[in-house]
């Protein structure tokens, strides 16, 4: 199986059953599109919006460039997964499958099955579909979210099928009743931080990107600069997005700044310069291994956002 390539930064819900917004989306800016078969569709459109969301997939294996297309399924729980994936998967298969409402990562790994035969249906490697799992829409999903490494590590062709892990406040504040999700000042209450939180540590211990929840209310750039600084800060590596106006935001947040590019070819220059070493000096720093890492990490997303 070929490397995969890099995490997206921005990853934009379009409707599975508008072919207006989906024509506006696949000319946009977004790295990659999520064709939703999920909340965004009445139950009576479905199947149209399978038929719909199929020929999308058929239109873009044609295309050079543009956005990697995902879909996001029903839930395992919900029964009606085996026909979303017998629909999408019949002609050109899509970049990956977002799974919802995930209570266990048991689930992860029937989905990741379902997805290998469709793909030995096909003819294709193992693990071209990529997975982005959504892993706060329980109150179990949350408190089982401790319980990926040790689940998904003794599943290595699953693991390798792992784009990230994505986390939402929707539905689990459905599921808590919550009265609110936010305190005055707009940061979110406890019970959904930890949700955030623990999803952003259960992708780190798996080594695979977390992507930040949406930011609702896509009118308010105030707030979504806000999340897009903290995302950045804490390590999200990308953002989900509801509109388009949203990306142009999410996309330059996600990408180094020269200044951090520069630091970065420095720290790289340094561990060259010393090759074999566990740490190196910079600026009259000691720098360590993680640093390196780090530094990578900076100029490779930096080549991803030229393109390159």
């Amino acid at each position: 199986m070929s490397a995969a390539p890099l995490p997206p930064r921005s990853w934009l819900f379009v409707p599975g059953d508008s072919e207006r917004k989906q024509a506006r989306a696949l000319g946009g800016d977004a790295d990659a599109l999520i064709l939703d078969l999920e909340d965004s569709v009445h139950p009576a459109q479905l199947p149209a919006a399978r038929a719909r969301v199929a020929g999308v997939l058929k239109e873009a294996a044609h295309r050079r460039g543009g956005p990697q297309l995902w879909v996001r399924v029903n839930s395992l729980a919900s029964a009606l997964l085996p026909a979303d994936l017998a629909a999408v998967c019949a002609g050109a298969l899509p970049a990956g499958v977002m799974l919802p409402k995930v209570s266990a990562p048991e689930e992860i790994l029937e989905v990741a099955g379902q997805l290998a035969a469709c793909e030995a249906r096909q003819g294709v490697a193992p693990g071209t579909m990529r997975l982005l799992v959504l892993t706060t829409e329980t109150a179990q999903g949350v408190l089982n979210l401790p319980r990926y490494p040790r689940v998904l590590a003794a599943a290595p062709q699953v693991l390798a099928r792992l784009t990230g892990l994505t986390w939402g406040s929707e539905d689990l504040g459905a599921a808590l009743g919550s009265l609110g999700k936010r305190t005055a000042d707009g940061a979110f209450t406890f019970p959904f931080q930890m949700a955030r939180t623990q999803c952003l540590l259960a992708a780190a211990a798996l080594g695979v990107a977390a992507v930040d929840a949406v930011t609702a209310d896509f009118r308010d750039a105030a707030a979504l600069a806000r999340e897009l600084s903290e995302a950045r800060r804490d390590g999200f590596y990308g953002k989900l997005a509801i509109h388009p106006d949203q990306l142009a935001a999410i996309n330059a947040s996600f990408t180094p700044t020269p200044e951090e590019c520069a630091h970065a070819r420095e720290v790289v220059a340094a561990f060259a310069a010393a090759p074999g070493a566990g740490v190196a000096s910079l600026d009259g720093q000691m720098i360590d291994r993680p640093h390196l890492i780090q530094a990578q990490r900076v100029l490779a997303r930096a080549a991803q956002a030229r393109g390159g």
